[in-house]
């Protein structure tokens, strides 16, 4: 087994959003989009906590009204994590939020409108060490490039984000990331494969509009993983037309995978078929629920029979081997004990828990030494 990602990822510029490095050598970040009313601050407020309990590292909120700028400024004085601004068209609104301490600006320069209207916005950027994300989108091209092109393609997407690239760089702007978004997988691989070799910016992935939770899911893994498996990408968001904090869940669901982050426990469980000694799908649906609060990095591996259990227990901090008339646990790779199926949850929870605890020490020791 792979103890690293063999994954090389492409070298890119690296900005921060608020505290998080994005780029460079800094770990994918994992982001949502709110889906609340702006202007309900308390809702927003609400859903921004239980993103960030989620492990979000960035949050976008829509800002599409002054009135929505304002309530923006009060809900970013109730939050830790860095938010971006979603804006589009009315540059007055970039300038209001960046004084009210904005950590991105998600516009488009091309819609802003006039060349001083665009400078006024990257001044703004600038002076507040704001970066800025260009957001192109297969939905929302410019008429022109429609009218050019017939229909959205890779090379339309990669026209129009250089397009509004090239008022940044007019403007001697360099701190911005670019997402050439497509609900379609193809066109979004192709796109993001053709603008990476362009230009040096940090990219932020997604497949947009990719649907629900299942198939939503599905599809962004086979889009995202390509990219990443190519070393492409340094911020993702995982659109599902789902509870937001789900989509926190799959992107580091799919860095794991990749190991290319390495937050919370990385499950390792069998489908279960007859020969399993206990409910696998059971003991997993319920560990999984009860240990979402968990963001220590641990592997632990639910496997229901001896054929398969014990090799992968191995490789893992803890291990569940289905038996008769008891279930084996490894701790370490190495056998430990026995657990009985009428308090099993119960008792391996308990395990998990003491191994976080455990692990969470360790470090602690390690940083006061270093210290």
């Amino acid at each position: 087994m792979y103890a690293q990602s063999p994954i090389q990822r492409r070298k890119s510029r690296q900005i921060h959003v608020g505290s998080v490095a994005v780029g460079g050598d800094a770990p994918i970040s994992v982001q949502s989009m709110t889906n609340t009313d702006t202007l309900d601050v308390d809702a927003t407020v609400g859903q921004i906590e239980r993103l960030e309990a989620a492990g979000a590292d960035i949050v976008r909120v829509s800002v599409p009204t002054m009135e929505a700028a304002e309530a923006f400024g009060r809900i970013k004085r109730r939050v830790q994590v860095p938010l971006v601004a979603d804006i589009h068209f009315d540059y007055k609104i970039a300038l209001r939020v960046a004084e009210l301490g904005v950590d991105c600006l998600r516009i488009n320069p091309g819609n802003i409108g006039r060349e001083d209207r665009v400078r006024a916005v990257v001044e703004a950027a600038r002076d507040n060490g704001i970066p800025i994300r260009i957001g192109v989108n297969a939905g929302s091209l410019e008429k022109d490039l429609q009218k050019k092109y017939g229909e959205p393609t890779p090379e339309a997407l990669v026209e129009s984000a250089l397009r509004h690239i090239d008022h940044l760089e007019r403007l001697d702007f360099p701190d911005f990331k670019v997402s050439v978004k497509a609900s379609d997988v193809f066109m979004a691989v192709a796109a993001y494969r053709q603008l990476a070799a362009r230009i040096e910016q940090p990219l932020h992935l997604g497949i947009t509009e990719a649907g629900g939770l299942r198939s939503g899911t599905v599809k962004s893994s086979i889009g995202l993983g390509m990219l990443l498996m190519d070393g492409i990408g340094d911020t993702i968001r995982v659109s599902l037309a789902a509870d937001p904090v789900e989509e926190i869940k799959v992107g580091y669901d799919m860095l794991k995978s990749l190991k290319l982050r390495s937050k919370g426990i990385n499950f390792i469980a069998c489908p279960s078929c007859s020969r399993q000694n206990f409910d696998v799908i059971g003991t997993m649906n319920e560990l999984e629920a009860r240990l979402e609060d968990v963001m220590t990095p641990l592997d632990v591996s639910v496997i229901g029979c001896v054929v398969n259990g014990p090799g992968e227990a191995r490789e893992t901090d803890i291990g569940l081997t289905g038996g008769s008339p008891a279930n084996l646990v490894y701790l370490d790779g190495k056998p430990a004990s026995k657990l009985r199926n009428d308090h099993l949850v119960d008792d391996l929870e308990r395990l998990i828990r003491d191994k976080v605890r455990e692990k969470q020490a360790a470090e602690q020791d390690m940083i006061a030494r270093q210290g």
